[in-house]
């Protein structure tokens, strides 16, 4: 806790300390049906407006939407989803806007070549977002090979000829970087077949994501550092009204080397400084998993993650001043010694973190669990998934959060 003055600190442990003890005394979320999204969120300086006013967020991660609208048998279950995010005050869900290659349910196929089917879906994911209320943070490409990711478009490149021997040639290559560009504008001026409405004039989308979680083996940061750059400048060519992100977890890099002392004993190529200073970057964010840490006991986790959330607010707000969420947080059930409840605790420490700092002016607007499912999904499990009926628990973490989050003034 070096890098905060001590009254920030003593001022978060009261503020915890207050939380923990009077929860139930909390009055639960309106369990009824948000409206529509009514007009574009904006960033001013470290914070988000809607129509004038300060917004937050609390929300979750649901990758496979897309994947299971386009199949008839499962496509009830995104409907299931946002009533029941919904009924839980929850107001933003991270997805995926990509599927590449010859898997399962792939939206684009080959490089430019898209199933109808598949891109239908995704209308019909962004159709029922808005109906309940949700908004959107749709990631356009994949770090690592599940739903193809970076490793597919070097394979694509390589079947054009190009000699390519590392998945990092995708940020460099000539040809990789044009076909991801070709991605962005075929995404992003995508009319839906459903609302008619054009993906960069669609308020339920909140931002766009660069990449799930861009890493290289570039350790001095140059080569994500440029593909940034150039990709940010590319999408806001296309489409400067809506809000862009890297999709970065929040390693720190070489631009401020002090901090290289918070990152979980590695790098990732990446620099959270650098990488989100970027001027058409408009917000920050991280990841955090306690498994990250994982030769450490519980102490030094939770250490952790009060180091990690508290330093990345505190340079959001006072370097970048720009806002931050954090847009990936879980724990598995398949850690030894894992319990409910130990997640709820954990759950409970991030949510009083972003409530903290949102309710203070701070940058850190809200969080999105990974991930949400609804019941019948058992052969996905994977783990990290919270089906609301349950873990009553955690459902109860989730609503209190949605509606402390929701009465900030």
């Amino acid at each position: 806790m070096g890098f905060q003055n001590l009254t920030l600190t003593c001022m978060m442990i009261l503020c915890i300390s207050v939380y923990v003890n009077c929860i139930d005394n909390v009055e639960p979320h309106n369990e009824t049906v948000s409206q529509r999204p009514n007009g574009f969120i904006q960033r001013n300086g470290n914070r988000f407006f809607l129509n004038g006013k300060p917004h937050y967020f609390n929300g979750f991660n649901a990758y496979w939407l897309m994947s299971f609208a386009a199949d008839p048998s499962t496509s009830s279950k995104v409907t299931t989803a946002f009533q029941e995010a919904s009924k839980y005050g929850l107001n933003l869900a991270r997805a995926f806007a990509f599927n590449d290659g010859g898997g399962y349910k792939a939206l684009q196929t080959s490089p430019g070549i898209y199933d109808e089917s598949v891109f239908r879906a995704l209308d019909a994911v962004i159709s029922e977002a808005g109906k309940y209320g949700c908004r959107l943070i749709l990631s356009l490409v994949n770090n690592w090979k599940d739903a193809g990711g970076k490793h597919q478009y070097v394979e694509w490149a390589n079947q054009r000829g190009q000699k390519l021997r590392s998945e990092d040639d995708f940020f460099s290559n000539s040809l990789t970087r044009q076909f991801y560009k070709n991605h962005v504008k075929t995404v992003l001026t995508r009319k839906n077949t459903v609302s008619g409405i054009l993906y960069k004039d669609d308020p339920t989308i909140f931002s766009w994501e660069l990449m799930n979680e861009p890493r290289s083996l570039d350790l001095s940061g140059k080569l994500v550092q440029d593909w940034v750059s150039e990709m940010a400048a590319y999408v806001k060519s296309i489409d400067n009204v809506h809000l862009l992100q890297v999709g970065l977890e929040g390693f720190y890099g070489r631009s401020m080397a002090g901090r290289l002392e918070y990152n979980p004993g590695y790098e990732g190529g990446t620099d959270f400084i650098s990488n989100n200073l970027v001027p058409e970057i408009d917000y920050a964010t991280i990841h955090i998993y306690p498994t990250w840490m994982w030769r450490s006991n519980q102490t030094a986790q939770n250490a952790f993650i009060e180091r990690w959330i508290n330093i990345h607010n505190e340079d959001s707000d006072k370097v970048l001043r720009k806002p931050i969420l954090i847009t990936e947080f879980g724990l598995s059930s398949k850690v030894p010694g894992y319990t409910v409840a130990k997640r709820d605790k954990f759950y409970a420490e991030v949510f009083n973190r972003i409530y903290f700092s949102a309710s203070h002016r701070g940058a850190c607007a809200g969080g999105a669990f990974w991930q949400l499912f609804v019941e019948g999904m058992n052969n996905m499990r994977d783990g990290y998934e919270v089906i609301f009926q349950e873990t009553p628990s955690t459902t109860h973490l989730i609503s209190q959060q949605s509606f402390r989050m929701s009465h900030i003034r």
